[in-house]
């Protein structure tokens, strides 16, 4: 069976159930290690349905927030969600940014960098509005190794369909490695570039609250467990379960690590 990757991104909620509540884990790590002034003014780009413009809000104390997201469907579905004043909502390219230039004080993209045809054209446009002496900043997940709800559903698919290994992110996205992040920040032309790890834990009730996720087909692991058949995706869940530590209270507790990398404008 051949794969072609065709990721769809149109469910709020259930990208939110999928990896919003742990992308709202990483992003409170990002914002103190980046640590903005009060009244800053935030763009987040790739903002989806608001996780990381949400934990600005909460924890950044930031003047304004404005998420962009190609998404109509993320957006409208932020806006509904996120009333502060302080923020705004707009579909836009991130590769085009509809922004004047030195715009704004802190520029972020969470999970987004890998999933864009041209990362180095994002990340320049993310370096252009931002003014003299701004942050950019970004993470995305260790795809390969250390986020572990993927990594035992992608080791467990291949297993079963070793061509699905083409899909698997952790081949699929080289990016989201130290060194790859890194070269790309600099290139950009930024300074005082750093990379760092950050490991939050992904605590699941039981085992149907790790699986469910995946059956929201937003993304390419949840895309691909869509696109088996019933008695192929039972098949599938029962391998990724034998394969998982459960808890005597059938809980699961793995942890979900991202790389996170900052520079200076």
């Amino acid at each position: 069976m051949e794969h072609e990757a065709s990721d769809v991104w149109n469910s709020g909620d259930a990208l939110e159930h999928y990896v919003g509540r742990w992308s709202r884990l990483v992003a409170c790590e990002l914002l103190a290690w980046l640590a903005m002034p009060a009244r800053s003014r935030w763009l987040d780009v790739g903002c989806g349905p608001g996780a990381v413009t949400e934990t600005i809000l909460t924890f950044a104390s930031p003047g304004t927030v404005t998420g962009v997201d190609p998404s109509e469907q993320y957006v409208t579905f932020a806006r509904g969600r996120i009333i502060d004043p302080r923020a705004a909502f707009e579909v836009g390219d991130a590769m085009a940014l509809n922004a004047l230039s030195a715009t704004y004080d802190a520029v972020v993209a969470g999970l987004v960098l890998n999933f864009l045809p041209q990362a180095e054209t994002a990340l320049a446009e993310m370096a252009r509005v931002t003014r003299p002496g701004g942050k950019v900043a970004a993470y995305v997940w260790d795809y390969a190794e250390g986020m572990y709800l993927m990594r035992r559903f992608w080791d467990a698919a291949v297993a079963l369909d070793p061509s699905a290994i083409t899909l698997d992110e952790g081949r699929r996205f080289p990016l989201c490695r130290p060194q790859p992040l890194e070269a790309l920040f600099v290139d950009a032309g930024l300074e005082d570039v750093q990379v760092r790890a950050i490991d939050v834990p992904t605590v699941f009730s039981n085992f149907d609250d790790y699986w469910s996720p995946f059956l929201g087909g937003q993304g390419p692991a949840p895309g691909y467990a869509m696109s088996l058949t019933e008695e192929r995706r039972a098949l599938l869940r029962e391998r990724i379960r034998a394969g998982l530590a459960i808890e005597s209270d059938d809980s699961l507790h793995l942890t979900a690590r991202a790389w996170a990398v900052c520079g200076r404008r």
